[in-house]
């Protein structure tokens, strides 16, 4: 099972989410935003196998992270939640080997799906 970083300001989300990921048996480390999560990422970044993260954030958003975040750890898999699929065209700049984006609203099993399939 995979260790999973979580980043979401929405405490609703990081609820939904941390508990379906946890359910499938994976280690969740939750964080409420880019900045609290680049500061778990920088002391934890050769444990951490997933950053899951959310788009539109206070303070440091999603895409910034996930690209401090693959400076600090080149192999880090990234899903991107957004529910402005206009935000997630900024992705395509990223350098991931793995990289997803689900749109919000999704269900527990729906994140679990993208879960699975960045982390064959």
């Amino acid at each position: 099972m995979a260790t999973i970083l979580l980043a979401d300001d929405d405490a609703a989300v990081r609820d939904l989410v941390r508990r379906a990921l946890s359910s499938e048996g994976h280690t969740v480390h939750v964080t409420q935003d880019g900045q609290e999560a680049l500061e778990h990422m920088e002391s934890n970044a050769t444990s951490i196998d997933l950053l899951v993260t959310d788009v539109d954030m206070p303070q440091l958003d999603g895409i910034s992270l996930a690209e401090k975040a693959l400076k600090l750890s080149p192999q880090l898999a990234v899903i991107l939640m957004s529910g402005f699929t206009d935000q997630l065209e900024r992705a395509a700049r990223l350098r991931a080997r793995r990289l997803l984006s689900i749109p919000k609203p999704f269900t527990l099993d729906q994140i679990k799906q993208v879960v699975r399939a960045v982390l064959v």
